[in-house]
Order: structure tokens, then C-alpha cells, then sequence
């Protein structure tokens, strides 16, 4: 018997978002864990915000709303806004109930502002590094450290010269907007022209042959064990930048115990080796032969743990693949160093999570 087509509102729901979410969904086990980590963040997120006033967008469903947005690689605020709207799925993570009214896209928008300027990524990430250590996840002696160039969210017409005579000098654009710009013949650096969309932005080239990009760079630094980031910094990119945010992350370590550090052949210098080896760090990177003596010798090479650091270390794309594939990082949609930095290591906090999930939920 052919089935009835008629459709007819229904003015009542008689099953919850929670039932409607499968037992096995994948986002059970991260709400769970992002749960018992807001309880921790609940005082910090106290200092946050007034006493008195208008009730304002609650942060854990602020961070929840994030997350998903990381996760499904939602590329706009007003894109998030609108799937929460009728996602049951996505009001279920968040915290909405099916009747409750969901945010302008603005009023997010300036409410993660607010946790910017608490610097609630900082703490999110290291809250997230303290259940993968209860978990035992964590390894305490072998590292890898890589970085990795973020393009920036503005276009090479945008970078013109410093000089504001040089720049008014030039002919009257055809079109204010987006005029027709001529490089040809152009010499162009970073000492004598900067981006008039976001200053931060460097021109850069990560490989030789490739096209320079006005980006950022990204940097992680990753525990060999099962590859989870034990720290992320963002910077501007430089051709010394790696070193300098590797050498950064190291200090910023709570035991100083010898460890070893694994990197690609971008970080066989005297120098950084020196600093390594001065900080209490082995230094396990790639020698590098052409052109010039590594700084590695058989000191280090001839121990059976390099080769162990050297297949180790090239899980570190593993992290930068999810990151630009997944996780939004193949070009941000954010302007400065600052937002940017506060983007990408929430970022690598919820690669974290969805890592620890992947490990603790094998049966």
C-alpha cells in the first residue's frame, strides 16, 4: 500500500535532542571531556564577566559552538549561526534547547572576543593536555618540533609600500575597490612594503619554486608517544622563525629534565643545535648535507633513539594536515597575530581532543 505524502506540522516534540543523538556518535565522548573541563574554567570564566547587567552568551556554549565549528569546518560565524538553527545535532553540543533562540552572528562574534582578551585558548589547551595526562597519553622525553605557513587573509595588492610618498606617487587606480595592479619589473621585500590589510603578514615562501604568500607561520611542538601537541605558538613568518618559536616553546616548560627533540632539516644550525644542547635538549633533527657540514655528528647519529625521533617526527604533518584540511588553517579568515594565535591554538586543542578520543575509544 502506497504510503501518505501529506505533511502536517506538528506543534509538539515529544523526544529530546538527547535521545535523538545515537549512543555511539563520535561527539559524545568530546562533550563529555569538554564538560568536565569547563567545570575547571568555570571560576576563570567568572572573572570574565560583570555581576550585574544583561545575561550574555554563557562561554561554555560559546566554546562548544567553536568547537563544532572547528570540527566541521564551518568557514563563517553566520554560516555557524544559521546550522545551529535547525541542526539538532549542533543544538545538542552546544547546550540550545529546540526552542531557544539562537545568536546574531555579531553578538558571537564579539563574545569570542571576550574570551580572546581572557586568553581562555591558553587555558582550554592546557586543560585539554591535562586529560591526555591523566590518561597517560603523554610522553615526557621525546619531542618534535615543526612549523608550517598559514596564508593570511588578505590579497598581494594589499602590499605596497611603506613609504606613503612612493605610495601616492602612483597612478589613480581604475578602480577603488580592487584596481589593477602591474608587479612586473617590481622589486618587493618586507623591509620596504607591508600589507595595508594586516600589517602582521609577511611575504613568504615556505620551499624554494613555490610563490610567496603574504602568511603567517605555525608552529607545534608534539610528543612523540602518540603524537599530541604539547604546545603551539603563532608568529610572523620569518626565514628564522621556527627556530626562534622552537627554542620558545622549550623554555616554556614546566620540568627541565634532558629530553630529545626531533626536526626537519630547516633546524640543523650550529647555533640552534648550541642553544639545544645549552637548554638540556639532545637535539635529534635531519642533517643536513648540502652545500655545508651539519651540525649533527655521530655523537648523536650513532645512538639507535635518532632513528626512533626520525620516523617519529613525521607524524608532526599528520597534525598540520588535519589542521589546514579540517581545522580552517589553510587560510585564516581572521586579521593580526594575536586573533590569529588565539584561533590556531584552540585549533590544535581540539585536534587534541578528537586525538584523545581516537586513543581512549579503540576497543
Amino acid at each position: 500500500m502506497r504510503g501518505d505524502n501529506e505533511q502536517q506540522a506538528g506543534m509538539y516534540s515529544y523526544i529530546s535532542p538527547e535521545q535523538r543523538v545515537p549512543a555511539d556518535h563520535p561527539l559524545r565522548p568530546l562533550r563529555k571531556m569538554t564538560d568536565e573541563i569547563f567545570k575547571q574554567l568555570s571560576p576563570r570564566f567568572d572573572k570574565l564577566y560583570s555581576r550585574v547587567g544583561r545575561p550574555s552568551i554563557a562561554p561554555e556554549r560559546l566554546l562548544r559552538a567553536l568547537l563544532l565549528q572547528v570540527l566541521y569546518s564551518v568557514r563563517s560565524e553566520r554560516m555557524l549561526m544559521e546550522q545551529l538553527q535547525y541542526n539538532l545535532l549542533f543544538r545538542w553540543f552546544v547546550g540550545l534547547n529546540m526552542d531557544d533562540e539562537v545568536w546574531n552572528a555579531t553578538t558571537f562574534s564579539k563574545n569570542r572576543d571576550r574570551l580572546l582578551r581572557g586568553e581562555i585558548a591558553e587555558e582550554f589547551f592546557t586543560a585539554v593536555l591535562d586529560v591526555a595526562r591523566e590518561k597517560e597519553l603523554l610522553s615526557d622525553e621525546h619531542f618534535t618540533v615543526d612549523g608550517t605557513m598559514i596564508e593570511g587573509w588578505a590579497s598581494l595588492k594589499s602590499f605596497q609600500p611603506k613609504d606613503a610618498a612612493e605610495r601616492d606617487s602612483d597612478d589613480k587606480p581604475d578602480d577603488p575597490g580592487n584596481p589593477t595592479v602591474n608587479f612586473h619589473g617590481q622589486k618587493r621585500s618586507n623591509k620596504t612594503h607591508e600589507s595595508s590589510t594586516d600589517t602582521d603578514l609577511r611575504l613568504f615562501k615556505k620551499t624554494k619554486g613555490s610563490e610567496a604568500k603574504l602568511a603567517f607561520q605555525g608552529h607545534v611542538l608534539m610528543e612523540n608517544r602518540n603524537g599530541l601537541v604539547v604546545n603551539a605558538l603563532l608568529t610572523c613568518a620569518s626565514g628564522t622563525a621556527e627556530r626562534e618559536a622552537a627554542l620558545l616553546m622549550l623554555g616554556q616548560r614546566s620540568q627541565q629534565k634532558r629530553i630529545t627533540l626531533a626536526g626537519d632539516k630547516g633546524y640543523d644550525t650550529k647555533d640552534f643545535v648550541a642553544d639545544l644542547r645549552a637548554c638540556q635538549v639532545t637535539p635529534h633533527v635531519a642533517q643536513n648535507n648540502k652545500g655545508r657540514s651539519s651540525a649533527i655528528d655521530q655523537r648523536t647519529t650513532r645512538h639507535p633513539g635518532y632513528e626512533v625521533s626520525q620516523r617519529k617526527r613525521k607524524r608532526v604533518e599528520e597534525i598540520f594536515g588535519w589542521l589546514k584540511t579540517v581545522g580552517l588553517m589553510r587560510k585564516t579568515r581572521h586579521r593580526g597575530v594575536k586573533l590569529v594565535g588565539w584561533i590556531f591554538k584552540f585549533a590544535t586543542a581540539v585536534y587534541n581532543l578528537v586525538r584523545i578520543r581516537n586513543l581512549t575509544e579503540v576497543t
